[in-house]
């Protein structure tokens, strides 16, 4: 009976991709989704335009456009925030960062190069700087400590993949190739107007003979005409030409590295590549966030829930805040809470007092929150809506068939149509187009479609008797110097409506406020 051989043990299994942004499949933050309409209202454009642009290379606006809407996601990534947060995790991935770049970068070059084994060349130094990455970055990475599963699950498929053997075959060959390609050897023979190319002989060397013959026209401080070809200019098309002629003269090991640029033209793993993209959304939420935290400002990591009593402690406007800061300004925190049956904040008090600015912190913090991120105050618990609905009055558009109160109407209508229990509604200052006793008639229709749908938000008013509408709304009033009226503290507390909102509100409109009448009385 004929022995039989052993059969090979059989192939390891790929390592399965993970993303860092989310705990289940990997999503595709890609392309160039539509900015959610609340970005405006709220500052959130400036906010991730600030944030992302110093790396907008890694194109991470579609991350910053796309909420989460579960509670694990969030902490999977609150988690994730929290190991980039110490120093030596984060230094891993920046050199990570610093060795894709070359790669990327070696990878532009490739594309703006005409001749073909010109780019091949490049291609096997491509291929050995991803070697040089992802050997760095899977040593140093084993070495650190995590917390996060995110991370830790990512680490574990980085192991798997940098000890895979189709990984670490793909760097020998390259490596191979170009310590042969090194070695090739050839002469180059000019007979009239062309250019021939044979395998190397023994030819005389006329180097010293020639340097001999010229050392007594040598001047001690002769300037040196020599030109350094950079490394990085590309050849032109007679030495193009030349290393044809070479390709065929050694046929066989440039037949192989056609083989093998053709095998591997793909050889960044994808995985990696998404890896490196999403890090980048955490590294420039943290940058973005560390000079505003330098100047005393804090930021936390919220409690998100998806039930109704949420607060915070200290928080503010995040965009304003950097403006704030930029001119040297103080910045003004403030607190809010609701609880129990308590749904709706009803914001008044005097212009120019921090209600609008008050409005906007409050959706930037749930917003923020929704994608993972720290948020700024020292404290707070925030809910996680399945959307954030925003009115804030618009200028008339000229030529619009549309009055304003109509484009106001209309534009709640949506929201009413659209929203759930589970939805953030900031309104600020509408209806201020009419009279009195309609703008009262409609909030109170509008407030009572919003308790209905058990929603939360804020409503910045003139209206002082909405904030005490029913137990659902909580009074919010903005505060002013005592020993000055016409210094504005930016301070909200939560305190009964002093009913002079619309008072003020109308004598602003018609510049009959204290000061404005001071100005115009000698």
């Amino acid at each position: 009976m004929q022995a039989r051989s052993p059969a090979p043990p059989p192939a390891a299994a790929p390592p399965v991709a993970v993303s860092i942004l989310a705990a289940g499949p990997a999503t595709a933050f890609d392309g160039e989704p539509a900015e959610p309409s609340c970005f405006r209202d709220l500052n959130l454009d400036q906010i991730v335009a600030a944030a992302t642009a110093p790396k907008a290379e890694y194109n991470l606006s579609p991350i910053f456009r796309a909420p989460l809407h579960d509670i694990d996601g969030v902490l999977y990534r609150q988690a994730i925030f929290r190991d980039l947060e110490r120093p030596e995790v984060r230094a891993t991935l920046d050199a990570f960062a610093g060795g894709m770049r070359a790669l990327y970068a070696n990878r532009r070059r490739i594309e703006a190069i005409r001749y073909e084994r010109e780019r091949q060349a490049w291609f096997l130094d491509g291929v050995l700087l991803y070697d040089e990455a992802v050997r760095g970055f899977a040593a140093a990475f084993a070495a650190t400590e995590l917390v996060s599963a995110g991370l830790i699950a990512f680490r574990d498929y980085l192991t798997a993949y940098a000890g895979a053997e189709r990984f670490t075959r793909l760097a020998g060959a390259a490596a191979g190739l170009k310590r042969e390609l090194a070695a090739v050897s050839y002469c180059i023979y000019l007979i009239g107007g062309h250019v021939h190319v044979g395998p190397l002989t023994d030819e005389p060397d006329f180097t010293e003979e020639i340097l001999g013959v010229f050392e007594k026209f040598k001047e001690a401080d002769a300037r040196d005409h020599r030109v350094k070809l950079s490394d990085a200019g590309e050849m032109n098309h007679i030495e193009a030409g030349i290393l044809d002629l070479v390709a065929a003269l050694h046929a066989d090991l440039f037949g192989r590295l056609d083989a093998f640029v053709a095998a591997n033209a793909a050889f960044i793993d994808a995985t990696l590549a998404a890896f490196d993209r999403e890090a980048q959304f955490y590294l420039a939420w943290l940058d973005h966030i560390a000079p505003l935290e330098a100047h005393g400002l804090a930021f936390c990591y919220p409690e998100v829930t998806q039930g109704k009593a949420i607060g915070a402690e200290g928080t503010f406007d995040l965009a304003l805040a950097a403006k704030l800061i930029k001119d040297g300004r103080t910045v003004v925190a403030n607190d809010f809470q609701l609880s129990g049956a308590e749904r709706i904040l009803v914001v008044t008090g005097p212009n120019q007092g921090g209600k609008t600015t008050f409005a906007r912190l409050f959706g930037q913090l749930h917003y923020l929150a929704a994608l993972g991120c720290p948020v700024p105050g020292v404290a707070a618990r925030l809910h996680l809506p399945d959307r954030v609905f925003t009115h804030f009055e618009r200028p008339e558009v000229a030529g619009s068939e549309r009055s304003k109160l109509e484009d106001d109407l209309m534009r709640m209508r949506d929201i009413l149509a659209a929203a759930t229990a589970d939805s953030l509604v900031i309104l600020n200052e509408i209806f201020t187009s009419t009279t009195l006793a309609d703008a009262v008639w409609l909030s109170r229709e509008v407030m009572t479609r919003l308790e209905n749908r058990d929603v939360l938000g804020v409503w910045v008013t003139f209206i002082d008797e909405l904030a005490a509408f029913s137990p659902a709304t909580v009074s919010m009033v903005g505060g002013v110097d005592p020993d000055d009226e016409d210094s504005r503290t930016f301070r909200l507390t939560r305190r009964p409506a002093d009913g002079l909102a619309y008072a003020m509100a109308l004598a602003g409109r018609h510049g009959l406020t204290y000061r404005r009448l001071r100005e115009r009385i000698p």
